[in-house]
């Protein structure tokens, strides 16, 4: 992916848990649809929080010029 160097670097420095980032792939096995991006991974991670009975999510992207963006969904 574009980003993994970027995600691997952030996962160790903040100590995240490895297990319960991108469970069901990053954004090759999800696909990157032009225009897409953040409506997908949101419907995407809503069914992956319901199958997993999980209380909250977090949906992060890059923009064009260094720029991101992320929302935080609760399951409820």
């Amino acid at each position: 992916e574009a980003f993994a160097a970027q995600s691997l670097a952030v996962l160790r420095e903040l100590d995240f848990d490895i297990d319960r980032v991108n469970v069901n792939g990053g954004g090759i096995a999800l696909g990157h649809p032009t225009g897409a991006t953040g409506s997908v991974l949101i419907t995407k991670l809503i069914y992956a929080m319901k199958k997993r009975n999980v209380e909250a999510g977090l949906v992060t992207l890059c923009i064009g010029g260094g720029q991101g963006m992320s929302i935080a969904l609760q399951n409820i």
